[in-house]
């Protein structure tokens, strides 16, 4: 699914009154097919942008084109049935915590199954090797029956994954995959998920806040700062210079460290150990 945008605007649901724009003129073209990293701090509109992506909320300004239409031109059914061809990844999925994992996974199916399949498919799973395929790229082939709630957070994050594998859809976007992985895992999980896209011809818009992993697997880098687009380049061209720019103030998510040094000087000193004397 190829993607335009023209001098667009957007506004965070929940942004107060006269506040910024959280995306402000963003331009840009993507190809059907194509796999994107979208890079940037904290507050720079990486989220936002999937968001309006996804169908999720309007644009304020601006065009935005999804395989050649306006979604918000559509009648509603037409807007329904492109939504259909979406694959939205949040950094949290939303899966209900007594689901087994094999009816999770499943669930990417939805949106091109009839309402009675739909509710059959609640209590027996359809396609039970599709989804135990699904999960094995993502190293959870063994908890396909297991309850959503007895996963951990990381475990919980590669399901939601997996459900892209099965969704019907021609565009995945994927909001901070990696939060809750450990290194080895992230590398399967970018591995697998740019892989397959590629192998598909879908395409993959990810937000990462882990730039090392973002240059390591994708062939096209799109640095957001501030609502806007700092530079759009292949990996090799990201130098270390234009890292330090985007990240300017923020350079702690570039490192990786909790607090920025000048931070850490300002934050409160752990409390001296209290030593009880007995008589």
């Amino acid at each position: 699914m190829n993607i335009d945008l023209q001098a667009l605007e957007a506004r965070h649901p929940a942004a107060k009154p006269g506040a910024p724009a959280a995306l402000r003129a963003l331009n840009l073209q993507l190809a059907a097919g194509e796999q994107v990293a979208i890079i940037g701090p904290s507050g720079a509109g990486k989220t936002t942008l999937l968001q309006v992506l996804a169908c999720a909320q309007p644009p304020t300004q601006g065009t935005l084109q999804l395989a050649g239409v306006n979604p918000w031109a559509q009648s509603v059914g037409a807007l329904r049935a492109l939504r259909g061809r979406l694959f939205l990844a949040p950094q949290v999925p939303p899966l209900p915590p007594r689901q087994r994992v094999v009816t999770s996974v499943l669930a990417g199916r939805l949106p091109a199954m009839g309402l009675w399949a739909s509710l059959r498919s609640l209590f027996y799973p359809a396609d039970i090797p599709a989804a135990y395929e699904a999960l094995a790229h993502f190293d959870l082939g063994d908890k396909l029956f297991e309850r959503v709630d007895r996963l951990s957070g990381g475990e919980r994050q590669r399901v939601g994954l997996a459900r892209a594998l099965l969704a019907p859809a021609r565009l995945w976007l994927i909001d901070e995959p990696l939060s809750a992985l450990d290194p080895v895992r992230a590398r399967m999980a970018m591995t697998a998920l740019v892989g397959l896209a590629r192998e598909r011809q879908v395409t993959l818009v990810a937000t990462l806040h882990q730039v090392d992993m973002a240059l390591a697997h994708f062939p096209r880098i799109i640095g957001l700062r501030d609502g806007q687009q700092v530079f759009d380049l292949p990996p090799d061209q990201v130098s270390p210079e234009r890292l330090a720019h985007l990240y300017d103030q923020h350079e702690h998510e570039l490192r990786g460290e909790a607090l920025p040094a000048a931070l850490q000087e300002l934050a409160p000193a752990a409390p001296a150990p209290v030593v009880m004397h007995c008589r």
